[in-house]
């Protein structure tokens, strides 16, 4: 199973895989989610709390969704977009707004930016891709002002109550399904890894622990979608 792949060939095949699919991702994330998935984006801004003239970091940024939001919400801001797999941030050069964007190739695990850079860090579905999680919590960690905030978009594992059952029909068959039919062959794979690190990701519980063992105080969390989506928030002393 590719969602069981460790170190760096891990790391390797979610670059490779992200690249091959950017061309759809949005599309796909709009159907798999009903098109709530700009919601959650929106509420991931409103908890960033994003000032004008203060600095934020869209990590696995991708086509510059969360990033977008930002400029929209608060267009004097000064917005980074960083993810590793550059071509879906060349997708999102592309966007509406895609000039606004100040787009950075870079690696969670070690960020190229100095200490206390940023006000605000967002990003979406990073933590579940990522080798070391700890590692990717400790960076942003360094590279967050103190008081600043922290915002984490991520699936969890499908809780286990009555729809658990059905949410996964849709992950184990839906999801791939869709993703052959939108994306091809290339979309095969990777809307199999999706769904399978969905569910071998941590609990929102588990991830608030990795948060505060990081340093981040004021932790909290939202469920969206029956429990699988996720919205953290936390702030640096």
């Amino acid at each position: 199973m590719t969602a069981q792949l460790q170190g760096e060939a891990k790391s390797q095949y979610v670059q490779d895989m992200f690249g091959r699919i950017a061309r759809r991702y949005d599309l796909m994330n709009r159907l798999m989610t009903g098109g709530q998935d700009m919601r959650w984006r929106r509420f991931v801004i409103k908890k960033a709390r994003l000032a004008p003239n203060e600095k934020l970091l869209d990590l696995a940024t991708g086509t510059g969704d969360i990033a977008f939001e930002a400029l929209k919400v608060t267009p004097n801001a000064t917005v980074v977009g960083a993810d590793f797999a550059l071509p879906m941030m060349i997708v999102g050069q592309g966007r509406k707004l895609g000039d606004a964007v100040r787009w950075s190739g870079a690696d969670a695990l070690h960020l190229p930016f100095p200490d206390e850079s940023f006000d605000v860090i967002t990003q979406g579905y990073l933590l579940r891709n990522v080798v070391d999680i700890p590692q990717a919590l400790s960076e942003q960690f360094r590279v967050l002002k103190s008081g600043g905030r922290v915002v984490v978009l991520d699936s969890s594992p499908p809780p286990k109550n009555l729809l658990r059952p059905f949410i996964m029909i849709h992950l184990r068959y839906i999801i791939p399904l869709l993703g052959r039919f939108i994306v091809g062959k290339e979309g095969a794979d990777a809307y199999r890894y999706l769904p399978e690190s969905t569910q071998a990701f941590k609990t929102p519980q588990e991830l608030v622990k990795l948060m505060q063992e990081a340093g981040f105080v004021d932790v909290s969390y939202q469920s969206f979608m029956f429990g699988t989506m996720c919205v953290h928030w936390g702030m640096k002393p």
